[in-house]
């Protein structure tokens, strides 16, 4: 076997030229293959890695997500049990979705990797506010109130949690624009906007949809059936209220110590699983032949010339071999090991000349003889500048993770400070590795952004929930589920990558959909119908607890569906996604009541705190 480098080199930058030229390339293999029937041509390298990344998303897009919405669809549809009310579900998603996009498209965003999953996101939310609306509305009639009071009541009671959902939800993918990667900002921007269009037409084109359409709901006279399982498990909540307390607490504490395991990192190729050719054909190549990836290095010379002096190519040499002893070096390609070629060629190939001229003027004729020997075309210009005062070293490295990747380059320009002349002293250098920082400083600069959002969110509740504990209070079931879920990976698999790096901001809106409504409902109780702390969780799990469970299995269900994909930066995803989104719920049910019931116990009674509904706002919107 045998390996052929190309590098390529655009003249404009377009983003369809990496799309193209591994076209070109495909094409000239099936040829090769085609004339010399035997001949097996496998292509790899970083150009071949960038196409996959977008192409193994276009993949997902035209066969997982479809079957991610057709998943929900059918979860609405078992959970609604209307048809009215699941049509009207997916008009206000294909509609969110779509403004969210022709707004991206007005704003010349391109679509990339990243950017492609905001349909998926925006979902999520357009969901939760149906599902939130509807349940509402069908328990109320169910209870034998008429479809248009029930609509009504249903919007009177969630057009608050909804809105401050969106809003937070909102600022959560804003924080995205604290990622180094401009396609991290469109995919916050693209979805923040679908964020708003969600809200806009959950409260005004959904209830429009209701009323003109036919809807048949069978009405529940029993008062102990209507109640149902969620009624029962309030009760039990409360009456458990302190073990449960303690139990959550603790496993809290235990996945959250478990946090540390993760490792802020990425593998590039192993983001591809077998399915895919480029992963099977890059294993073949590092197996049998050389690295995917490469470190290069600039070393410099003391002047014009200073490539020939024995000292300088001693030291060269001595950097070589020590980079050739490092673990997962595969090839190293340095001029020294043409100057020891070149002495022994010149002394009739006698081995114990294999070594480096020991003079400059000798080394610099060898150069010279060399390079006038070599067929028209070729020469040292890729490894020596124009005035030979510095020479290219370029290291090959196999599969390795960015992490290990950055640690080589750090650890050989530390042993160039260490052991080299000033001159030649240099920073590493490739495409490779600066995807490697990229996806550091993306890692990193989207976690702060999510602290940052997080924050912000609590702002937001401590005014709208008009109490500075309450909102501060909202942080806790917050970030319990992202921690809970980091724990869980951190055992499991314990590598983040810049793809689970956006979970978090991803799953803040269904995760603060959660909160919102829960203690939306919970202060409700306590000022308008100055119920006991017990009682207003009672209050929560009845009025609430449905939409929340269905909202969170409807969405679990969806994402699970990535899981299957064979681009690990989705299915990693979609894995994440969906035990955050479970996480979440549990921590809504039994850990954030028994909080709220120990924390309020020695609370006296609230001031009753006059509704939206006596301002006359909705009533003049319902009419």
């Amino acid at each position: 076997m045998a390996g052929i480098n190309v590098t390529l080199q655009f003249p404009e930058k377009s983003p369809t030229e990496t799309s193209e030229s591994v076209a070109v390339a495909r094409e000239l293999a099936r040829t090769i293959e085609a004339e010399y029937p035997g001949v097996d041509v496998r292509l790899s390298g970083i150009a071949m890695l960038s196409n996959s990344f977008a192409e193994e998303s276009m993949n997902d897009m035209a066969s997982l997500v479809p079957l991610m919405y057709g998943v929900i669809l059918i979860a609405l549809i078992v959970v609604l049990r209307s048809v009215t009310g699941t049509i009207g579900t997916l008009v206000v998603i294909m509609a969110s979705v779509v403004t969210a996009m022709g707004v991206a498209g007005w704003w010349g965003i391109l679509i990339t990797p990243p950017s492609s999953t905001a349909p998926t996101m925006i979902m999520t939310l357009a969901v939760a506010d149906s599902v939130h609306i509807l349940v509402t509305l069908l328990a109320e009639m169910r209870g034998g109130m008429p479809k248009r009071e029930a609509l009504v009541e249903s919007l009177r009671v969630n057009m608050r949690p909804i809105f401050l959902t969106s809003l937070t939800t909102a600022i959560g993918f804003l924080s995205m624009n604290f990622s180094d990667a401009p396609p991290f900002h469109d995919l916050g921007n693209i979805t923040a906007v679908g964020v708003g269009a969600a809200w806009l037409f959950s409260l005004f084109t959904l209830p429009a949809l209701v009323v003109i359409l036919p809807m048949r709901v069978r009405q529940v006279t029993s008062t102990a059936a209507r109640s149902g399982v969620m009624e029962r498990l309030g009760d039990l909540v409360v009456a458990k209220r302190r073990p449960l307390l303690w139990v959550s607490a603790a496993v809290v504490v235990v996945l959250g110590a478990l946090v540390p395991l993760n490792e802020l990192n990425d593998q590039f190729v192993d983001y591809f699983d077998d399915r895919v050719e480029f992963r099977r054909d890059t294993d073949f190549m590092t197996a049998n032949l050389t690295g995917i990836y490469q470190l290069e290095y600039s070393i410099g010379a003391d002047g014009s010339g200073g490539i020939s002096e024995p000292a300088y190519l001693e030291k060269l040499d001595e950097f070589t071999k020590w980079f050739r002893s490092q673990d997962d070096v595969v090839q190293v390609t340095s001029l020294t090991e043409v100057m020891r070629r070149l002495n022994r060629n010149m002394h009739g190939d006698d081995p114990t000349w294999h070594r480096i001229p020991d003079n400059r003027e000798l080394a610099a004729q060898y150069l010279l003889l060399y390079e006038m020997s070599l067929p028209f075309g070729l020469d040292l210009n890729n490894q020596i500048n124009v005035d030979k005062s510095a020479t290219r070293v370029v290291v090959s490295v196999g599969d390795v993770s960015s992490l290990r990747l950055r640690r080589l380059a750090e650890d050989g320009e530390r042993w160039l400070r260490d052991h080299a002349p000033d001159e030649m002293h240099a920073l590493a250098a490739s495409s490779a590795l600066m995807f490697a920082h990229i996806s550091e400083r993306n890692i990193k600069g989207m976690l702060k952004g999510t602290v940052l959002a997080f924050i912000l969110v609590s702002g937001v509740l401590i005014v709208a929930l008009r109490s500075r504990k309450f909102g501060l209070l909202s942080l806790i079931p917050n970030i319990v589920p992202a921690l809970m879920a980091f724990g869980v990976w951190g055992v499991l698999v314990g590598r983040v990558n810049i793809g689970l790096s956006i979970v978090v901001a991803m799953t803040i809106g269904i995760v603060v959909d959660d909160t919102v409504h829960f203690l939306s409902k919970y202060l409700r109780a306590r000022r308008e119908q100055n119920l006991d702390p017990s009682d207003a969780v009672r209050y929560v799990f009845r009025t609430v607890g449905t939409a929340l469970l269905f909202t969170s299995i409807v969405l679990a269900a969806g994402f699970a569906v990535l899981s299957f994909s064979a681009f690990d930066l989705n299915a990693g995803m979609g894995r994440l996604t969906a035990v955050t989104i479970l996480l979440a719920l549990m921590a809504d049910f039994f850990f954030l009541p028994p909080l709220l019931i120990w924390i309020e116990s020695r609370r006296p009674q609230p001031v009753p705190v006059p509704s939206l509904k006596d301002t006359g706002f909705l009533a003049t919107i319902s009419d």
